[in-house]
């Protein structure tokens, strides 16, 4: 598909005009929400989705909006994601919501917000946030201004054929979220042993936490110390990893603290209570340096295994009551450490690893199974995404 000749076709001798993104549709943050009203099952006293800055948080007794928005991360490490919502849902602060103009196919506004890659004019600091008026002020292509209905109709045109994509790659995704919950039930299976059966003891009595120290992504470089910050943990890490994503300047090694091989790097807030506490064992050979929302438990037994342990139901549930439910959910590291896990042989906790590194591959490489089929059809997806919404820019506004 040419991109020129497609988009003339459309167009059919049209003008575009780029206008301000606070001209054509309406953004508002969402409302605060005491974290004690929000609870992580659906349930018919709970049945409303509760939206953050990363999607959702849990469920609520009662909505703040019904019908069809658009809603973006403003604060957290996938600010600036945008989600379309259908019926009813409640939106705290973390989200801004987006209401379209009678001139914009709000299913448009959804997948040029996407192209935008809104998280790049998120804010540096540890908290990553996204200011509303800046997001305001972005320019976007409205084909046809000048007659409305040409315009929806073209509008609605690339719709069709980028929701052809969405919908494929949403089918592989309701699969994999079922491959999920089988290999989430084999896993809690595997390590749920029979009183008596091994020895279960507290992570206090096993290891100990050390904390790691601040840095900011404005300290990134190609080049330096290797460095695992603690939204990357969420997004870029899963049980394992033995390669970081990031490094530091080389000048800053002297007042950063480091995970060693065999070190499970725990993050230490988040978005929800389950996010809390996300183990990644780090396997790599050399050191790393950890935020200082991260934790390097130092022990003795298998890394990867104490990582699993750490993603059960029962671990989680446990973990629930240590972490203060505050603006941002905060891990309780002295309560945290009184959690019991079984600790059998060395032999038996490799064999456990090795069954399930072989679903953990299934389910969250992204060099095999599922993940990989979602992520060429995503990559599919935007390069059709690219080519359809490449409007020519005016001098000024490519400037």
């Amino acid at each position: 598909m040419s991109n020129v000749s497609y988009l003339e076709k459309l167009l059919d001798g049209f003008a575009v005009e780029w206008k301000a993104l606070g001209g054509v549709v309406h953004m508002r943050a969402g409302q605060h929400i005491s974290a004690s009203n929000i609870t992580e099952e659906h349930s018919d006293e709970n049945p409303y989705p509760c939206f953050g800055g990363n999607g959702v948080r849990g469920y609520v007794a009662n909505s703040s909006h019904d019908g069809r928005y658009l809603l973006i991360g403003r604060q957290g490490a996938l600010c600036g994601n945008v989600q379309r919502t259908y019926g009813k849902f409640y939106a705290t602060e973390h989200a801004v919501v987006v209401t379209p103009s009678d001139c914009i196919n709000i299913d448009w506004a959804f997948h040029m917000l996407t192209l935008m890659n809104l998280n790049q004019y998120a804010s540096q600091s540890a908290q990553p946030g996204l200011a509303v008026g800046k997001i305001e002020s972005l320019r976007i292509p409205i084909p046809c201004p000048e007659n409305p209905k040409k315009s929806l109709e073209i509008q609605g045109e690339i719709v069709r054929i980028l929701d052809n994509f969405t919908e494929l790659t949403a089918e592989l995704t309701a699969e994999l979220t079922a491959r999920k919950k089988q290999y989430n039930y084999y896993r809690d299976q595997l390590l749920s042993f029979e009183d008596g059966e091994v020895e279960w003891k507290s992570l206090g009595e096993i290891g100990e936490f050390n904390r790691g120290r601040r840095f900011t992504k404005a300290d990134y470089v190609e080049v330096g110390v290797a460095c695992m910050h603690y939204g990357d943990i969420y997004t870029q890490y899963g049980t394992t990893a033995k390669v970081v994503k990031t490094h530091v300047r080389s000048d800053m090694r002297g007042t950063l603290r480091f995970a060693k091989h065999g070190d499970v790097v725990i993050t230490d807030v988040g978005e929800t209570v389950e996010d809390v506490g996300k183990p990644v064992a780090w396997l790599g050979i050399d050191d790393v340096a950890i935020h200082d929302h991260c934790y390097a438990f130092r022990h003795s037994m298998n890394p990867t295994f104490i990582a699993y342990c750490m993603q059960t139901s029962s671990f989680i549930a446990e973990k629930a009551k240590y972490v203060a439910r505050t603006k941002v959910n905060t891990l309780l590291m002295k309560g945290f450490a009184k959690i019991r896990i079984p600790v059998p042989s060395l032999e038996e906790q490799a064999r456990i690893v090795t069954i399930l590194d072989k679903f953990d591959s299934l389910t969250n490489s992204i060099t095999e199974g599922l993940p990989r089929e979602i992520e060429l059809r995503q990559k599919q997806y935007e390069h059709y995404r690219d080519l359809l919404l490449s409007f020519p820019k005016p001098d000024e506004v490519a400037a």
